[in-house]
């Protein structure tokens, strides 16, 4: 008999509430939470009372000191190990770990959050799971590791989209921008600036904005383009450094001192300099940023010599590959500034080696992006595997019809999923991996796929068969009714491989009217059914072609299996091409199959 669920008291569905609409509307959030507070603990409601604590901490990580924020965060979990809510207790940790980080306590705040990622990949959906894996990224981040940082970035926008991420996809466009400077991708970031700030176009979050227009001016100045970026450093300059608006958090007046000064704005620039001076804590790329702005001020006013003896305390630092919070994004910024203060002063030499420091640090950005790539493909195979994993225990322990229907549903969920992990990986490559004609993979992703699925089915001591798929008198069509309807037929062929696969299966179009299916965890006799279907449903398909119909198509193909096909991925296509071939001997119109039983076999 099923158990119903009690309804969310009143303080509860306050608290949840302003947790919803913390990236929304911050100001109305912080409102809702303190009066949830009130409500909940009048009531002596534990677990409403977790989600208005959680709530108003991370309004105030935002808003307010780490040590304020982590008293609050300290407090929710408290209620929510009180009363025995995992999903707040996951949150709350990542709270903390996000207050540890603001304090510069990065290593602390990853052995917490990090452990906590697999727990809440099963027990957090869209923004919450969002909010941890982008706590990793920070974490990672503060650490100068790029590559990390950008695939839980990734991950994390792909749970919290705009549809379900109540505006804390907003964030990741603004921590993606931020990390894409670091590995040197101006362009890029500059995207996700524009995707955020059209996004705070329906959000009343200043703080968003101002972080957001940072990064933009950061984008502009680096790509040369600092004289766009005035208006953005009147913007930001011009909000208020309360709750209402960019909150107790640094002003970042360095960064804006550079960009005023590139963009030839001496008088703002020297204001800005001395505002960044006044400023008493300071991390050490704010401290290396506030030199560079000192320098180019200095530069500015025809001072070259000064500019030199400005930048001269940092060069150790700048040097320094140990130091904890110091970018190479930073770092290549100083010797390019050194250089061209050392040119303008008359040292040619001293100029060559500070440029010379330049080229290392950005041939260590390029590399950072490379690694950043690669990481974040193999985070989402990573969590793809834990996630079917968690669904495979789910299904086991579930027998009735409500269970199959809940798990037909996650399974809905992941397919979208794995969609969007092609999309991301798609973004993440130069090259493209996707048939532009038909929707389906290239014949460059089949040579990335084959080997990583074959060594699986190897390791897992599991099946993986391969189809090859030849679309018959191809040729003749072509030439009888023209290549717009072998176009039209090749496209409608790959819907019906799409649309009839598993999640699992991998489709590729293999080069002209060929085509290939990777089928894990299937052996050459569950295969063949397999395409034995797609020829019948191929064969009922009809083709209005200027009045005259297309029917009756068929096509031939040849299917091998891993366990007559061990020794290597070629050999494993070697089969099925060998399968194809015979198919085309025999007439067309069949499937060639490699079996135990025989050493080949045709069926229609």
């Amino acid at each position: 008999m099923a158990t119903r669920r009690t309804p969310p008291s009143a303080p509860l569905r306050q608290a949840r509430r302003a947790w919803n609409l913390l990236h929304v509307d911050s100001t109305q959030a912080r409102t809702l939470a303190a009066r949830a507070i009130d409500a909940a603990t009048r009531a002596h409601d534990t677990i409403a009372e977790g989600w208005a604590h959680l709530a108003l901490g991370f309004h105030q990580l935002y808003y307010a000191t780490a040590a304020e924020a982590a008293l609050e965060l300290q407090r929710a979990r408290a209620c929510f190990d009180a009363g025995g809510d995992r999903a707040g207790h996951l949150l709350a940790c990542a709270g903390i770990a996000r207050s540890m980080c603001r304090e510069g306590r990065t290593r602390e705040a990853l052995a917490q959050v990090l452990p906590l990622r697999d727990e809440g990949v099963r027990v957090l959906r869209h923004e919450q799971l969002g909010v941890l894996l982008n706590t990793i990224a920070g974490c990672y981040s503060a650490q100068g590791d790029s590559a990390q940082a950008f695939a839980y970035m990734f991950e994390a926008l792909r749970d919290a989209g705009p549809s379900s991420g109540r505006g804390f996809d907003t964030v990741l466009h603004c921590n993606l921008s931020h990390e894409l400077l670091q590995i040197g991708d101006y362009e890029h970031a500059l995207q996700h600036v524009d995707q955020g700030l059209a996004r705070c176009s329906k959000l009343n979050n200043a703080r968003l904005v101002s972080v957001l227009l940072i990064n933009r001016v950061i984008c502009l100045t680096e790509l040369g383009r600092a004289a766009e970026s005035r208006p953005d450093i009147a913007a930001i300059l011009a909000m208020p450094a309360d709750a209402s608006g960019r909150g107790r958090m640094t002003a970042h007046f360095e960064t804006l001192a550079v960009a005023a000064l590139r963009a030839g704005q001496i008088a703002l620039g020297a204001e800005l300099v001395e505002r960044a001076n006044a400023e008493l804590d300071a991390v050490p790329d704010e401290r290396l940023e506030r030199s560079i702005a000192a320098a180019l001020l200095a530069l500015a006013q025809g001072r070259a010599a000064d500019a030199v003896a400005t930048l001269q305390p940092s060069v150790a630092d700048a040097n320094s590959d140990g130091i904890e919070g110091l970018s190479v994004r930073m770092r290549a910024q100083f010797f390019a500034v050194q250089s061209e203060a050392h040119e303008r002063n008359g040292d040619a030499a001293a100029a060559l080696t500070a440029l010379r420091h330049w080229q290392c640090l950005h041939r260590a950005q390029a590399q950072l992006a490379s690694r950043a790539r690669y990481q974040a493909a193999t985070l989402q195979t990573e969590l793809l595997r834990l996630q079917h994993r968690l669904d495979e225990n789910d299904a086991r322990r579930r027998s009735t019809e409500r269970a199959r229907a809940e798990l037909a549903a996650i399974n809905e969920q992941l397919s979208r999923k794995v969609v969007e992990v092609q999309a991301l990986q798609d973004a993440l490559r130069e090259q493209a991996t996707q048939d532009t004609l038909t929707g389906l993979f290239n014949r460059r992703h089949l040579n990335q796929a084959l080997p990583t699925l074959f060594e699986l089915a190897r390791r897992d001591v599991q099946t993986l068969a391969l189809a090859i798929i030849d679309l018959d008198h191809f040729k003749d069509i072509n030439d009888k009714h023209g290549h717009a309807t072998g176009d039209r037929l090749l496209a409608a062929f790959g819907q019906m491989l799409a649309e009839q696969g598993r999640r699992s299966d991998v489709a590729c179009r293999y080069g002209g009217e060929e085509f290939c299916l990777l089928m894990p965890r299937t052996d050459a006799h569950g295969a063949r059914r397999k395409v034995q279907t797609l020829l019948r449903r191929w064969r009922a398909q009809a083709f209005d072609v200027g009045g005259v119909m297309l029917q009756g198509l068929s096509f031939s193909a040849g299917v091998a299996d891993t366990t007559l096909a061990l020794a290597s991925p070629d050999a494993l296509l070697k089969a099925a091409d060998d399968q194809l071939l015979a198919a085309k001997r025999e007439g067309r119109n069949r499937v060639g199959v490699v079996m135990r039983e025989a050493p080949s076999a045709m069926s229609r």
